[in-house]
């Protein structure tokens, strides 16, 4: 199937001809509001301040002309959206919470709702959600993500997934068959081998290296039957016999190419025609699935991949994944708590996580809106199987909240996986000294 630049996921005209729930715009939509509280505005109307990170292209355009749409909608309140640079939105929202002058509502990381909760930063929303239940609106994951002692804390609004795209001329050159990617380990590394071009320290093609774009505790998950770090039960699981396999089977990997080969290839990895797998250096490639949105973007138009999902362990192990995301969470000590969950709610409803989708090519928490997104007709057949993949991979996709008792557990684990990789010691000596670290943390 070949990959085609797709308009359609960036035209803003599709926001605007293909959403039924929301109405005409207009509202003023203004992005430079002040980063004053929310207040009573002189038309009688509450004004909602909302914060999110969407400060440029399809995400920017799409979230400023919901909002638009929300504020024409009725007329009780006006959002307006604050722009906040990655890396700043948190620890400003932190410091405005402190200083009493936190947004109303602000995009938030996943995986650390239960610390904000437990640490009184963000608001239980439980009470309008017993008058109004759409929690099974989110996948089942998803939703666990936000409950604190059983309590809601937030709304999912996006997620991803980790798969395997594949570079379909790259196999048809090598003799295999483009339509039939790796499904187990061992064909991964058997078409890897078929797909290899070089030797030593000079590769013109490398067929496939596990840690490029995605980590060590992903595949450590995908061979422990989905189990992270932490198990199910919240039960510290770092040096289980499969995550070990697993980490044995990644030094493998770096010891055929050479340490030194990794480390100097990895130096020079850019984006746009940079990336390596659209240059042609890297024939398969782990990745969130959004990385086909840099492909359309970036990819020649005669570029031709292939989208698949992590190949299993072994047969009947599962394709596993791993996956994040973001929540719409209302700060501590708001005036207006009620008004700002109208708003998340209006967010997270099919129609509009729908259009999010359309225009940004994110996987939504919605999953109706992504089921829609299947078999939506403005987008081209390629487009529609990444939502199609997308919405199957998540029924074996885990979320990994951040424990409450070890909320730092990570750098230690990540400690002793570096030492593995610069030879100082084994897979199995680095993840029984993980665990017990781990262990003590978490006492």
């Amino acid at each position: 199937m070949k990959s085609k630049r797709s308009n359609q996921l960036i035209k803003h005209s599709l926001l605007l001809g293909s959403t039924v729930l929301l109405l005409a715009a207009c509202g003023n939509g203004d992005d430079n509001s002040s980063s004053e509280s929310a207040s009573d505005g002189n038309d009688g109307r509450t004004t909602l301040e909302f914060w999110s990170f969407w400060g440029s292209g399809a995400r920017r355009e799409t979230i400023e002309a919901i909002i638009e749409d929300y504020n024409a909608s009725q007329d009780a309140v006006t959002v307006e959206h604050v722009y906040q640079p990655w890396g700043d939105i948190w620890t400003k929202s932190l410091a405005a919470i402190a200083g009493g002058n936190a947004p109303d509502v602000i995009v938030q990381d996943i995986n650390s709702v239960k610390q904000r909760a437990e640490a009184n930063q963000a608001t239980n929303i439980q009470e309008y959600l017993d008058a109004d239940d759409i929690s099974g609106d989110f996948y089942p994951q998803l939703w666990d993500t936000v409950l604190y002692e059983d309590e809601a804390y937030a709304l999912p609004f996006n997620t991803d997934t980790q798969v395997l795209f594949y570079n379909k001329t790259a196999f048809e050159e090598a003799g295999l068959d483009p339509e039939t990617p790796p499904a187990t380990w061992d064909e991964l590394e058997e078409m890897a081998r078929v797909l290899d071009q070089g030797s030593g320290d000079s590769w013109e093609q490398i067929g496939f290296y596990p840690r490029w774009n995605i980590g060590a505790d992903v595949w450590a998950l995908n061979a422990d039957g989905g189990n992270a770090w932490f198990d199910n039960s919240g039960e510290v699981a770092i040096n289980t016999p499969e995550k070990v396999e697993a980490l044995e089977w990644m030094l493998e990997w770096q010891d055929y190419y050479g340490r030194d080969t990794i480390n100097q290839y990895e130096a020079e990895f850019g984006s746009g025609v940079s990336d390596p797998f659209i240059s042609g250096l890297v024939s398969m490639r782990g990745q969130n699935i959004n990385y086909y949105t840099n492909l359309v973007e970036n990819a020649p138009d005669d570029f031709e991949f292939g989208v698949a999902p992590l190949p299993e362990k072994e047969e009947g192990s599962g394709n596993w994944s791993w996956g994040g995301g973001f929540v719409l969470e209302v700060p501590a000590n708001t005036d207006h708590p009620e008004e700002s969950y109208d708003f998340m709610k209006y967010l997270s409803s099919t129609e509009v996580q729908e259009e999010f989708g359309m225009n940004s090519f994110d996987i939504m928490a919605n999953a109706e809106a992504n089921e829609n997104l299947k078999e939506h007709p403005d987008l081209d057949e390629m487009g529609q199987m990444i939502y199609e993949l997308a919405d199957s991979n998540l029924e074996v996709t885990t979320i990994t909240p951040v424990p409450l008792n070890a909320p730092d557990f990570s750098s230690l684990v990540n400690t002793e996986i570096d030492a593995a990789f610069l030879g100082q010691k084994t897979a199995q000596e680095a993840l029984d000294d993980a665990q017990e670290s781990v262990e003590n943390l978490a006492q």
